[in-house]
Protein backbone atom coordinates (compact mmCIF):
# COMPACT_ATOMS: atom_id res chain seq x y z
CA UNK A 1 0.00 0.00 0.00
CA UNK A 2 3.00 2.62 0.19
CA UNK A 3 2.70 2.89 -3.40
CA UNK A 4 -0.71 4.65 -3.43
CA UNK A 5 -0.79 8.26 -4.24
CA UNK A 6 -2.46 9.87 -2.06
CA UNK A 7 -1.54 13.15 -4.01
CA UNK A 8 -1.59 13.82 -7.95
CA UNK A 9 -4.03 11.06 -8.90
CA UNK A 10 -5.69 11.37 -12.16
CA UNK A 11 -9.51 12.62 -10.55
CA UNK A 12 -7.86 14.83 -8.71
CA UNK A 13 -4.94 16.32 -11.76
CA UNK A 14 -8.92 16.18 -13.63
CA UNK A 15 -10.47 18.47 -11.01
CA UNK A 16 -7.32 20.90 -10.76
CA UNK A 17 -7.23 21.89 -14.24
CA UNK A 18 -10.23 21.98 -14.70
CA UNK A 19 -10.77 24.45 -11.64
CA UNK A 20 -7.73 26.07 -12.42
CA UNK A 21 -9.35 26.93 -16.28
CA UNK A 22 -12.88 28.38 -14.95
CA UNK A 23 -10.22 30.84 -12.94
CA UNK A 24 -10.49 29.14 -9.47
CA UNK A 25 -7.45 29.03 -6.89
CA UNK A 26 -6.39 26.52 -4.84
CA UNK A 27 -4.50 25.30 -2.60
CA UNK A 28 -3.13 21.99 -2.38
CA UNK A 29 -3.58 19.79 1.05
CA UNK A 30 -3.40 22.27 4.21
CA UNK A 31 -1.85 20.56 6.71
CA UNK A 32 -3.43 22.88 8.91
CA UNK A 33 -7.22 21.84 8.29
CA UNK A 34 -8.58 18.36 9.43
CA UNK A 35 -8.51 15.33 6.71
CA UNK A 36 -5.78 17.20 4.85
CA UNK A 37 -8.55 18.32 2.43
CA UNK A 38 -7.17 17.91 -1.54
CA UNK A 39 -8.14 21.12 -2.63
CA UNK A 40 -8.83 24.49 -0.18
CA UNK A 41 -9.85 27.48 -1.39
CA UNK A 42 -9.83 29.79 1.21
CA UNK A 43 -11.54 32.94 -0.92
CA UNK A 44 -14.65 30.53 -0.74
CA UNK A 45 -14.22 29.12 2.77
CA UNK A 46 -14.23 25.77 0.80
CA UNK A 47 -12.59 22.88 0.98
CA UNK A 48 -12.43 19.28 -1.53
CA UNK A 49 -11.95 16.08 -1.36
CA UNK A 50 -11.31 13.45 -3.95
CA UNK A 51 -12.54 10.21 -2.80
CA UNK A 52 -11.90 6.79 -4.22
CA UNK A 53 -14.40 4.49 -4.41
CA UNK A 54 -12.15 1.87 -3.01
CA UNK A 55 -10.32 3.04 -0.21
CA UNK A 56 -13.58 5.03 0.93
CA UNK A 57 -16.05 2.29 0.47
CA UNK A 58 -18.16 4.33 -1.81
CA UNK A 59 -21.43 2.09 -2.96
CA UNK A 60 -21.68 2.08 -6.14
CA UNK A 61 -20.51 -0.23 -8.62
CA UNK A 62 -16.97 0.38 -8.57
CA UNK A 63 -16.45 -0.35 -5.26
CA UNK A 64 -16.31 -4.24 -4.60
CA UNK A 65 -14.82 -5.67 -1.34
CA UNK A 66 -12.05 -8.08 -2.03
CA UNK A 67 -12.74 -11.76 -1.53
CA UNK A 68 -8.94 -12.28 0.13
CA UNK A 69 -8.36 -10.93 3.71
CA UNK A 70 -11.85 -9.75 3.65
CA UNK A 71 -11.94 -8.91 7.08
CA UNK A 72 -8.56 -6.72 7.41
CA UNK A 73 -10.33 -4.95 4.12
CA UNK A 74 -13.61 -4.69 6.54
CA UNK A 75 -11.65 -3.07 9.11
CA UNK A 76 -9.53 -0.56 6.95
CA UNK A 77 -12.38 0.70 4.89
CA UNK A 78 -14.54 1.13 8.05
CA UNK A 79 -11.65 3.32 9.58
CA UNK A 80 -11.30 5.51 6.52
CA UNK A 81 -15.09 6.14 6.50
CA UNK A 82 -15.05 6.68 10.03
CA UNK A 83 -11.90 9.47 9.93
CA UNK A 84 -13.56 10.82 7.02
CA UNK A 85 -16.90 11.47 8.71
CA UNK A 86 -14.89 12.88 11.84
CA UNK A 87 -12.98 15.50 9.41
CA UNK A 88 -16.27 16.51 7.39
CA UNK A 89 -18.07 16.99 10.99
CA UNK A 90 -14.96 19.30 12.41
CA UNK A 91 -14.46 21.24 8.96
CA UNK A 92 -18.71 22.14 8.82
CA UNK A 93 -18.53 23.04 12.89
CA UNK A 94 -15.35 25.64 12.00
CA UNK A 95 -17.15 27.16 9.38
CA UNK A 96 -15.73 25.50 6.34
CA UNK A 97 -17.68 24.57 3.38
CA UNK A 98 -17.52 20.62 2.68
CA UNK A 99 -17.49 19.26 -1.39
CA UNK A 100 -17.07 15.43 -2.03
CA UNK A 101 -15.89 13.91 -5.37
CA UNK A 102 -16.30 10.65 -5.51
CA UNK A 103 -14.16 8.93 -8.10
CA UNK A 104 -16.88 7.24 -9.97
CA UNK A 105 -18.26 10.86 -11.00
CA UNK A 106 -14.98 11.28 -13.28
CA UNK A 107 -14.49 7.17 -14.51
CA UNK A 108 -16.22 4.27 -15.31
CA UNK A 109 -19.93 3.49 -17.11
CA UNK A 110 -21.62 6.40 -15.08
CA UNK A 111 -19.11 9.37 -14.77
CA UNK A 112 -20.33 12.52 -15.80
CA UNK A 113 -19.97 14.98 -19.13
CA UNK A 114 -16.03 16.77 -17.98
CA UNK A 115 -17.70 19.88 -18.63
CA UNK A 116 -20.99 19.46 -16.47
CA UNK A 117 -18.71 17.93 -13.93
CA UNK A 118 -16.77 20.82 -13.76
CA UNK A 119 -19.60 23.42 -14.04
CA UNK A 120 -21.29 21.83 -11.02
CA UNK A 121 -18.37 22.02 -8.84
CA UNK A 122 -17.79 25.83 -10.12
CA UNK A 123 -21.20 26.52 -8.91
CA UNK A 124 -21.21 24.54 -5.40
CA UNK A 125 -17.35 26.51 -4.72
CA UNK A 126 -19.15 30.10 -5.38
CA UNK A 127 -22.71 29.36 -3.97
CA UNK A 128 -23.80 29.48 -0.23
CA UNK A 129 -24.24 25.23 0.04
CA UNK A 130 -22.54 24.09 3.72
CA UNK A 131 -22.25 19.84 1.67
CA UNK A 132 -22.67 18.22 -1.21
CA UNK A 133 -21.27 15.38 -3.26
CA UNK A 134 -20.83 14.28 -6.48
CA UNK A 135 -21.12 10.58 -7.35
CA UNK A 136 -21.51 8.59 -10.84
CA UNK A 137 -24.81 9.30 -12.23
CA UNK A 138 -27.37 6.89 -12.88
CA UNK A 139 -29.42 5.99 -15.79
CA UNK A 140 -32.11 8.74 -15.06
CA UNK A 141 -30.03 11.63 -14.11
CA UNK A 142 -29.07 14.84 -16.01
CA UNK A 143 -26.18 16.90 -15.55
Amino acid sequence: MSRIRDRNTKPELIVRRGLHARGLRYRLQDRALPGRPDLVFPRYRTVIFVNGCFWHGHSCPMFRMPATRAEFWRTKIAANQERDARSYEALLDTGWRVLTIWECSLRGPNRWPRDAFLNTCRDFIVGNSQSAEISGRSTDQTP
